[in-house]
């Protein structure tokens, strides 16, 4: 494997980034590219945008600044569109099932219910009553309510569209004048779409003006398990909620400050940090309630950051008794815990009195350890309980039940979600793909015309980032100020794309690299793709591999490409990792998730007493100063030696902690190859292959010739399936038994003599005997088989050994060898011999030996002899190949 040099290109150069703008240009006109507001990290001591892993302990890890959330409008590829094609074309790529198990995460995809949660204020609970959900207190509005209820099964009943009948509309319309009238009585003001959403079938809506309060605010939820409707105790919302300002509204001061308190809180927190499992649950009661549809009770409405605005609907019916971090919330804060699903048998056996299960201690012995109990109340094979009417109803006729249900209501509707959200590609930084969109004054967006790219970037001196959170093209007149096609005044979008826009379709560059009229010839791409193999971390699971597959999707429905998937085989490379210095950190200092520990540099490392230092494997990086060169390792032991200990030292998918003293057992092993080869060369016939298959072999020829072509088999094996360090191991092998075999060097067989000779028969006696002239012809064989296996590690030496015995050019032009099986096969097998079916001896045999033959060589055996001395033989069991068991008493 070699690079083709004359294919390479840079990701930055105008001639490349062209393309990606008119793949850009591609997605927008398929509604694939789109730009609303979006938050970003904002440092306001730096005035910058910063990534996740800038934030640490929601400070900014260079400025020290509390980080806050800022919004600002970004573009966007709608990747959503793809999810379940993204999703199920994993099933036929070649690639580790880690990696397809993050995509399938990452894409997430669940199916459930999603319903609508109506909100109450404080108070409401009474007026909730007044409207039939229990005891009326003013006649009007009991009235009223069984008349609401009438025509909305009347309209529902008939299935009446938006168009509906105009009686229909003229007697809600006179049911909600009556019902307005009903709740002044009631001293409550009706809200308009608590009746309203009755007659939706009907188009009935009353579109009356009312003050935050009393306006009808709903919200939606998803959840895979609906059969778990009933243990609902409370809901939350993400802070970023759009509902959340109408509560506030709704509320009083008091937790109108609570809530400003915690979303400012909020802010400063990355979405990794928010919802990692081991954090501390946060979290603040908005002072509404919302109704559980399905028993009509009040459950409190929360916010917190550990749900996120960008997931599902930024809402969650919190189920504590059979969800851990609801359950966790639940505890902190002191909410409601209601098991609605029946625990398995094993679990209930304890909790049966009588015959008859006691629900409250079951109860309490669960909250006592929700961990060890958690996954027997989460099983969809048990049945539902403490659910009204449906309790008993399995998983399957729980959750088919209560979706038609809320269906029928029009509250709810089954659905397929994902996780996956919509990638951003927006960066306020100079660095970066153009985006070819032009802003004009009334606001419209217009594409770059395709003949007037590339859009470049400008030539500035300062690259520093604004200070007001735009791009530094922003501040660039000549950049931003031109014209649209019809000559209107318009200014260029100053956002660059992220480096995953150009990284997404390099691999169809690399098929016509240097095509000035096109991204790609498509006929160079359908003799290439897809890529055979792709190698690389498996840190780009989740963003590059899967963005790379989106867009070559696209491509492909637009008929750019033949292919539907990029990559066909994919093989992850481990990470080199170096020994680094951190420090224990101070009282009250600030962490990074996951971390331990305060970086330091290796000279400040040296003036700290080792009790206040924690040594750490971590990735080597510049910025942890702990990256040990190649060149430095190939000035002092050559390119080659630090090849092989990379290969040799882990599997190609393990990380390594590197360490120096490896390399020296690399360059040794390739000194004892140099020195076969110089010990042995002068024995070696340039034209072995033409008499090899004619010469009666040797004991020792045949045992060189068996090594050699097991090596070969071995090798080639290892190598197809990227067991490089067993590849390696396996040259070490084969180099211990030639020199094994080899233990004086053969007599060399005259050049001139060979090259006249047709047959063996024919060679002149004077250049050795037999044995000699078959063991000259199979080590020829296996120096020139030892370079070539071992010129994929150590191609130099390889080449420079390649030059030593007579041949012109590199190793990589010669033919990779290949391996005959029956030469392949061991000559002799090593026997196990037992006695009753304990191991006694060992010994070596013909692979060819006979049942009788391993019996005789197993009773001559002394130790054998002595283990039966006294007994009588009664069976002897013999395994071919393997071993020879005597059974005696």
């Amino acid at each position: 494997i070699s690079y083709d040099w004359s294919r390479s290109f840079s990701s930055s150069d105008a001639d490349y980034y062209k393309w990606t703008q008119w793949i850009f240009e591609l997605l927008y006109k398929k509604g694939l590219a789109y730009r609303k507001m979006a938050a970003v990290n904002w440092d306001p001591v730096d005035k910058t945008v910063l990534a996740d892993e800038e934030i640490i302990g929601g400070r900014a890890e260079r400025s020290g600044a509390l980080v806050e959330k800022k919004y600002i409008a970004q573009w966007f590829f709608k990747i959503t569109a793809y999810a379940e094609r993204l999703l199920n074309d994993l099933d036929d790529l070649d690639w580790p099932e880690g990696i397809k198990a993050q995509q399938r995460n990452w894409i997430g995809k669940s199916e459930g219910v999603q319903f609508r949660l109506e909100v109450r204020f404080m108070g409401e609970q009474d007026y909730d009553r007044a409207w039939g959900r229990g005891v009326a207190t003013v006649p009007e509005a009991k009235t009223m309510s069984d008349e609401l209820e009438a025509l909305k099964a009347e309209v529902l009943a008939g299935g009446f569209q938006p168009s509906g009948d105009p009686k229909i509309s003229a007697r809600a319309d006179e049911l909600l004048s009556k019902a307005e009238s009903a709740a002044f009585k009631a001293d409550r003001p009706i809200e308009s779409e608590s009746v309203a959403h009755a007659f939706e079938a009907a188009s009935v809506k009353a579109g009356l003006e009312f003050n935050p309060r009393d306006k009808k605010l709903s919200f939606e939820v998803f959840t895979t398990r609906i059969d778990t409707v009933f243990g609902m105790t409370f809901c939350v919302l993400s802070p970023e909620h759009e509902i959340v300002d109408k509560i506030r509204a709704g509320v009083d001061p008091d937790h109108q400050m609570a809530i400003d308190a915690y979303r400012e809180l909020a802010k400063a927190k990355t979405d990794t940090e928010r919802i990692a499992d081991d954090r501390d649950k946060t979290g603040v009661f908005t002072g509404a309630y919302a109704i559980n549809p399905a028993n009509n009770k009040p459950v409190p409405i929360w916010i917190a950051d550990y749900v996120l605005a960008g997931y599902g609907t930024g809402a969650i019916m919190a189920v504590p008794g059979h969800d851990q971090r609801d359950f966790d919330f639940a505890m902190k804060f002191g909410l409601d815990v209601i098991p609605v699903i029946k625990p398995d048998q094993p679990y209930l056996k304890s909790f049966h009195k009588d015959g008859e299960f006691v629900y409250e201690q079951a109860l309490a012995a669960y909250l006592r350890n929700v961990k060890a109990y958690n996954p027997t109340f989460v099983s969809k094979d048990s049945s539902m309980i403490n659910s009204g009417e449906y309790d008993g109803m399995t998983y399957e006729e729980g959750t088919a039940s209560l979706g038609r249900w809320m269906e029928g209501l029009g509250i709810g509707e089954r659905k397929t979600q994902y996780k996956l959200r919509d990638w951003l590609i927006s960066r306020q930084r100079y660095w970066g793909c153009p985006i070819p969109i032009i802003h004009t004054k009334d606001g419209e967006e217009q594409l770059v015309p395709v003949n007037a790219l590339p859009v470049e970037l400008p030539a500035v001196e300062n690259y520093e980032p604004s200070g007001d959170g735009s791009s530094p093209l922003a501040h660039i007149p000549e950049f931003v100020n031109t014209t649209d096609l019809d000559g209107r005044l318009g200014s260029r979008e100053t956002d660059t794309m992220g480096g995953f826009a150009c990284s997404s379709w390099y691999f169809l560059r690399f098929c016509d690299p240097h095509n000035p009229a096109k991204a790609w010839d498509p006929e160079r791409a359908n003799y290439w793709m897809p890529v055979d193999c792709y190698v690389g971390g498996a840190e780009h699971a989740v963003m590059h591999l899967l963005y790379a597959r989106f867009w070559t999707k696209v491509l492909f429905d637009e008929g750019l490409v033949n292919v539907k998937e990029p990559f066909a085989r994919l093989e992850n490379q481990g990470q080199v990792l170096g020994l680094t210095p951190y420090r224990k950190p101070r009282e009250g200092e600030s962490l990074g998730q996951g971390e331990d520990g305060v970086l330091v540099s290796f000279e400040e490392a040296k003036k700290l007493p080792e009790s206040d230092l924690l040594w750490r494997w971590s990735r080597m990086s510049k910025s942890k100063g702990n990256v040990v060169t190649p060149d430095e390792i190939a000035a002092t032991h050559g390119a080659d030696a630090l090849r092989i200990y990379l290969l040799f030292v882990a599997p190609f998918n393990a990380d390594v902690e590197w360490k120096n003293e490896g390399v020296d057992a690399a360059s040794k092993f390739l000194s004892r190859v140099f020195r076969f080869i110089e010990e042995n060369k002068a024995s070696y016939v340039e034209n072995w292959r033409d008499l090899i298959a004619f010469e009666e072999s040797s004991y020792v020829a045949k045992a060189i010739r068996r090594a050699t072509h097991k090596a070969i088999r071995d090798v080639t094996k290892d190598i197809d399936e990227f067991g490089f360090n067993t590849y390696v191991s396996w040259l070490m092998k084969y180099l211990n038994a030639l020199n094994d075999a080899t233990p004086g060097t053969p007599s060399p067989i005259s050049q001139e003599t060979s090259a006249k000779s047709e047959t063996p028969s024919e060679m002149e006696e004077g250049a050795g005997g037999e044995g000699d002239r078959s063991e000259a012809l199979a080590l020829s064989e296996a120096i020139e088989t030892i370079i070539l296996l071992l010129s994929p590690a150590a191609p130099h030496s390889a080449d420079d050994l390649w030059e030593s015995i007579g041949k012109a050019g590199f190793t990589y032009e010669a033919n990779w060898p290949k391996f005959e099986p029956a030469l392949a096969e061991d000559d002799l097998k090593t026997i196990a011999c037992q006695v009753n079916g304990k191991l006694r001896d060992t010994f070596e045999a013909s692979a060819k030996a006979t049942n009788e033959e391993l019996e005789a060589l197993a009773k001559a055996s002394p130790k054998v002899q002595a283990q039966l001395e006294g007994l009588t033989i009664r069976k002897i069991i013999v395994v071919p190949g393997k071993l020879v068991n005597i059974v005696a008493n």
